[in-house]
């Protein structure tokens, strides 16, 4: 069905923050040959932002512009049906990121996003996952720092470990970085709708049919881990249920799989302030007017500079065990929020554009629909997969 697309990628929200860099991003690395577009619904905007790719890569003053609304589900269905794989950045997701969705369920097209936000996962997969199968789409969500460092990291860790044994995979997540408006909404917004989540996991967890293998929490809690020097706290974003349905999807990770997901802090004081924090975040954003407030405080399109995203990084250690082996493996590289999670972005697209990947359609992790191909492509442009140390247990 793809074989007749017009372009191997189109790139839906350009004219955002992140969209800008992802655009940026393909400018300077996609192959030659590829056939890419930007869509949005703005043509004076689209026409600047090709105006500036034009600046790094001059075959970009020819790039094709789309006009496309997720207030028009015709202009939608257009663009899917144009390409091989489309990619959005429009957010937040839960409000603007269905209709393109179920265009490329139907078109048969690839779809990649960078969402964290966990209810509107769970209703796309609820309302297109099906549709998806059938037309062979892959619905690839969580394609940025949410969830491929945690998700691909997860992968490469249990690639260190015996086979067909049980296995325990704990990570743990240090960044320094800047975030933008349009992540700033997303996480209110996410904050507001605690019950409709709630709602929606319910009835998802009610509908999905689950393997053999047991997929379970490792462990939590707040704790000092000494190895790290730091206290660690349970990360309460959606990267470890990616990586537990890339474990119920994977033979790979084994008949039993436990996993849990830590944020680091140095400081005990600094975890109280953290809880608090986000204890406050979500109480304001319950109530309209305190939600309204929040918002306003941040603009959609604002996001750090330059300067400061050069000097923002990330570092996941994954500590694993099982079969009496254990393994310490690390993922890193730079800005997490917005450099890294662009790239990441833009290679889950050319990947499921033009690299041989898993068979099938449906919504599916990172890992399931790519992991190895994937992780080449991103240790080739600057992300490292490393083991730190290896030993069996005495």
């Amino acid at each position: 069905m793809q074989n007749n697309r017009s372009y191997d990628l189109v790139l839906f929200g350009a004219t955002g923050f992140t969209g800008g860099l992802t655009a940026e991003y393909l400018a300077r690395n996609a192959p030659a040959g590829t056939r890419w577009a930007l869509a949005g619904r703005s043509q004076s905007k689209l026409e600047q932002v090709r105006a500036q790719l034009a600046g790094i890569n001059p075959a970009c003053a020819h790039l094709p512009l789309l006009l496309a609304d997720v207030a028009d589900p015709g202009s939608l269905k257009k663009v899917a049906e144009s390409a091989k794989v489309a990619i959005t950045t429009v957010g937040p997701y839960i409000h603007y990121g269905e209709p393109l969705v179920a265009a490329c369920a139907a078109a048969g097209t690839h779809y990649v996003d960078l969402t964290g936000e966990p209810e509107f996962v769970d209703l796309m997969w609820l309302r297109h996952h099906e549709t998806a199968k059938s037309t062979g789409a892959k619905i690839v969500h969580c394609c940025g720092f949410d969830s491929i460092p945690h998700d691909l990291g997860a992968y490469f860790t249990v690639q260190q470990l015996p086979r067909d044994v049980p296995l325990t995979v704990e990570g743990f997540v240090r960044a320094g970085g800047g975030f933008s408006g349009g992540t700033f909404h997303s996480a209110v917004n996410a904050f507001a709708r605690a019950a409709q989540y709630h709602k929606t996991r319910k009835e998802r967890l009610a509908r999905e049919e689950r393997p053999a293998r047991k997929v379970a929490d490792a462990g939590s809690g707040i704790r000092f881990h000494k190895p790290l020097g730091n206290w660690v706290l349970p990360m309460p974003t959606i990267d470890p249920q990616i990586i537990k349905r890339s474990a119920r999807a994977l033979e790979v990770y084994g008949p039993e799989f436990r996993y849990s997901h830590f944020v680091q802090v140095k400081k005990l004081a600094s975890v109280a302030g953290l809880i608090g924090g986000v204890g406050a975040l979500f109480a304001l954003a319950q109530l309209k007017p305190t939600r309204n407030w929040l918002l306003s405080k941040k603009s959609p399109g604002e996001g750090p500079s330059a300067e400061q995203r050069n000097k923002s990084w990330f570092r996941v250690r994954f500590e694993g065990e099982g079969g009496g082996k254990h393994v310490v493996t690390e993922v890193s590289g730079g800005d997490p929020g917005y450099g890294e999670t662009s790239k990441m972005l833009a290679e889950s697209g050319l990947c499921l554009a033009f690299d041989s990947v898993s068979a099938g359609g449906g919504q599916m992790t990172p890992a399931q629909a790519m992991a190895a191909p994937l992780m080449a492509r991103l240790m080739n442009n600057g992300i490292k997969f490393e083991v730190v140390e290896k030993t069996k247990e005495p």
